[in-house]
This record gives C-alpha cells, sequence and structure tokens, in this order.
C-alpha cells in the first residue's frame, strides 16, 4: 500500500494522471478539478494515494490533500458508494462545498456527481452527516465573544465559519423565511441557497 507518490506529472489521461518517479510511470486516477490546474508537465508533485485491489483490476487514486483522502474513503463505507462514485462526487464540487451538503443534508446536489442517484445521495447524508461536522472555533462561535442578538446572527457568524463572507451569509440568511426560527435551521435553509448558486 503507498500512503503517497511524490514525482513528476509526464502526461495526464481522461479521469488521471501518470506521476513518473524511479523510472516508473504510475496510473493515479485524481478528481476533475485537481486534473484542470496539473498542466505543467514535468513538475513535481505529491499525490496522497489509495490503492484499490479487485480480482480483475489494481487502481490508485491519487488527491493533492489529506483532506480529500479521507473524504473520499469515508464516501466508500457508504453501500452503494464505489471508488468511482466516490471520486465523482469530488470531482462535482469543491471539497467544502461537499461537506456542507452532507452536514445540512442537502441530497440534491449530491445528484449532481455522475452515477449518484436520488437514493444513494439520501444515504450518503444519512450515514455521514454526524462524521462530517465542520470545525467551528470557540472564539468565533461565541464563548470568547460578546451574546449573539438573536439566532440570524449566529447564523451569519456560523456561515462565515464554513468560509462564506459577511455580506454573502447576511444576504443569504435574509432570504429565508421560518416559522420556527432556530440557529441551525437558518443554516441549513441559507445553504442551500448558497449552494445552487
Amino acid at each position: 500500500m503507498f500512503h503517497y507518490i511524490k514525482g513528476k506529472v509526464s502526461m495526464k489521461f481522461e479521469g488521471g494522471i501518470v506521476l513518473e518517479t524511479g523510472g516508473i510511470g504510475y496510473e493515479i486516477f485524481v478528481p476533475d478539478n485537481s486534473a484542470a490546474y496539473l498542466t505543467d508537465f514535468n513538475q513535481e508533485l505529491l499525490v496522497y494515494t489509495n490503492m484499490i485491489i479487485r480480482e480483475d483490476d489494481v487502481s490508485i487514486y491519487g488527491f493533492t490533500d489529506r483532506d480529500s483522502l479521507d473524504t473520499f474513503k469515508r464516501l466508500m463505507t457508504v453501500n452503494g458508494v464505489g471508488a468511482r462514485a466516490a471520486l465523482s462526487l469530488l470531482s462535482a464540487m469543491p471539497l467544502l462545498d461537499l461537506k456542507k451538503a452532507i452536514v445540512y443534508e442537502d441530497a440534491l446536489i449530491l445528484t449532481k456527481a455522475q452515477g449518484i442517484g436520488k437514493k444513494i445521495a439520501q444515504r450518503i447524508v444519512l450515514e455521514l452527516k454526524d462524521k462530517m461536522q465542520p470545525n467551528t472555533p470557540d472564539s468565533v462561535m461565541g464563548k470568547d465573544t460578546k451574546s449573539f442578538n438573536d439566532e440570524k446572527d449566529e447564523a451569519i457568524v456560523g456561515l462565515m465559519t464554513l468560509g462564506y463572507s459577511r455580506s454573502e451569509a447576511a444576504e443569504a440568511i435574509n432570504m429565508v423565511k421560518l416559522e420556527k426560527p432556530s440557529t441551525e435551521a437558518y443554516m441549513k435553509e441559507a445553504l442551500k441557497g448558497l449552494l445552487r448558486r
């Protein structure tokens, strides 16, 4: 099993790259959004890998960061999600957007990935939503700051910890209409709108 492979990109093919090191060219499948910027041949690259061995095939899947690799492995723990489906999900959207969709139960966004139907998307959300909670620093979420005025303010700060600007977060929150307001409900509904932009 390889933990990572470090070498030079010698060529690209549909769905992946060939990484050459020690006179060997390793065929590695990578997410489409990674392959897009790997255009400089002979550049040295470190790729975190997962090798999958089947009776009739040996394939290597690679990622430029450990978080993507960990997410890839976690996706494959869901029944019905194989390596190709997991790679398709990581190709369909940025990693952060993928995590947000799972955490906030937006299965519809997941169906944008090739080969991911509604039932599989719902299963992914059900099985992984509690395993992909975004990290929220105490100092940002209020333990070291003044109390929030209401649920909207708290939801805006929550969206900011996920990478959105204050103006983006405030605009999204203000578009949400709820009968029973809560911070979690505001964030969930606002993220649905943000992810569909």
